[in-house]
């Protein structure tokens, strides 16, 4: 259950504990095999406030190592455990060979013991290499006054040991630049060679430049009432939209998110009155902490009395309602998006913008992608409802074949039980159809049934985490 709506307080006050930190990397195990602490709240060993404070050891490391179920994507529950190869051990929360579950907050030690240079090793601006492709690590933070930035690592002339000091630019920007490194290097910054960053190792190639956007205070994201009656031309209802902005969002102001608009809002982070708890805000804060679902920005549009009319494209006469979703998604593309795009530091573009829901939610949300995918680029249709309208969500995917433009990944999903059976049967044809038009299963297209899963929020809490990250995919610099 999600706490109190917060209201928006950005980095600098929040900042200021960075003053009271202080961490020490917990030291590796006998045999280099890398040694894992829990984190959490309580925070790693040696490492105060901080479940994935210290650098990941071993070579998949601990703490939400993610990989690939029967079909969808497990994830390691809260606690060390490394991944085998290719394989995601399901943990606590998660749906298993379904494909839900994001990784818990799990902590990961320090590795020690690595190249040994110090604070006067490789420097930041310029390494003592052997005359190799520069490779470049520029640390975007806003360090309150008189807080300087290190690195450590564990090559090319970093160690997990001590930090080198980070050359201070413009625009917050801290910058590593060497000759050094002449192959895959995991590092992390910290906020005067004391307090760790987030979440798993960050990751650079030889001869590679990589922006990092850290945080090393918030442990979890807020979610804010945007508005309370948000009012459109399109429809005539009014109603509330709520936000949740992940932790680096809200600890570091140079860091700009994808969105993903999402329907029912009223239902995605155990708000007073809603129906069910989808989780969503607790699935993006272990997302975060791992590495495994990118940070974005969730908008939670709520429904309305009319709910059953917007979330449909089509009157079906079976059920003598329905018709406005066109209206609806005009209302999203129109009115919704410009004003998020302009109060919150989003990344407005298609391949960063999502759409997302469960049951008419799920259907809108196709829709959406088919109508608009210059505008929605990730679709999530979670247990659509597509038998609406003698399934005429079929045909109108069925005109992707024709289109220059198209959503780039598209998530589906059902259950296969109780008495609906989750729609599963016409949810298996709306995944085929998308396979029809050119959709890649595990590429472009994730399609997932949870056995024993139902029709209703806590399925679809358990199923978001693999939705979340197929569509958003990982970290950045911990993508494929």
């Amino acid at each position: 259950m999600r706490r109190s709506i917060a209201s928006l307080v950005l980095a600098p006050a929040l900042l200021l504990s960075l003053a009271c930190a202080d961490s020490d990397p917990v030291e590796e195990s006998a045999g280099g095999g890398g040694q894992t602490a829990s984190g959490g709240a309580a925070g790693t060993a040696g490492v105060p406030g901080g479940g994935a404070g210290g650098a990941k050891a071993g070579a998949s490391g601990a703490g939400g190592a993610s990989g690939t179920g029967a079909s969808g994507t497990g994830a390691a529950g809260a606690g060390g455990g490394a991944a085998g190869a290719g394989g995601g051990a399901a943990g606590a929360g998660g749906a298993g060979a379904s494909g839900a579950g994001a990784a818990g907050a799990a902590g990961s030690a320090a590795k020690a013991g690595a190249s040994g240079a110090g604070a006067g090793g490789a420097g930041a601006a310029g390494g003592a290499g052997a005359g190799g492709a520069t490779t470049t690590i520029r640390v975007h933070y806003p360090a309150p006054s008189g807080k300087k930035l290190t690195l450590r690592g564990d090559h090319g002339g970093l160690s997990w040991n001590a930090g080198v000091a980070l050359a201070q630019g413009a625009d917050d920007t801290w910058t590593f630049s060497t000759s050094a490194i002449d192959a895959a290097t995991e590092f992390k910054p910290l906020v005067d060679d004391a307090t760790w960053s987030r979440g798993p190792n960050f990751r650079v190639k030889p001869g590679a430049t990589v922006d990092v956007y850290p945080h090393f205070v918030k442990t979890t994201g807020d979610v804010v009432t945007y508005a309370k009656a948000f009012h459109s031309t399109k429809l005539p209802d009014d109603r509330t939209v709520w936000a949740y902005l992940p932790p680096t969002y809200v600890e570091n102001a140079t860091y700009r998110a994808p969105v993903v608009y999402m329907h029912d809002g009223n239902n995605l982070f155990g708000l007073p009155g809603g129906f069910g708890d989808w989780k969503a805000d607790e699935t993006m804060d272990a997302g975060a902490e791992s590495g495994d679902i990118r940070e974005a920005i969730l908008i939670g549009i709520g429904n309305t009395p009319a709910r059953i009319d917007e979330y449909t494209p089509t009157y079906d006469a079976s059920e003598m309602a329905g018709g406005k979703g066109d209206a609806y998604v005009a209302l999203l593309i129109d009115e919704l998006k410009p004003k998020v795009d302009s109060d919150y530091r989003t990344l407005p573009g298609r391949e960063t913008t999502a759409i997302l829901g469960s049951s008419l939610g799920g259907l809108i949300s196709a829709y959406a992608g088919i109508k608009r995918p210059d505008v929605f680029g990730l679709v999530g249709a979670m247990s659509p409802s597509t038998w609406w309208d003698d399934t005429m969500l079929l045909g109108v995917v069925g005109t992707v074949a024709g289109q220059a433009t198209r959503a780039d990944r598209v998530y589906v999903d059902s259950g296969d039980s109780g008495p609906s059976k989750d729609d599963v049967a016409n949810t298996k044809k709306l995944a085929d159809t998308y396979v029809s038009v050119g959709y890649a299963e595990g590429k472009s297209l994730h399609y997932v049934v949870q056995p024993g899963g139902q029709h209703n929020e806590a399925y679809w809490a358990e199923r978001l985490p693999g939705g979340l990250a197929f569509l958003l995919g990982p970290r950045p610099d911990l993508a494929p």
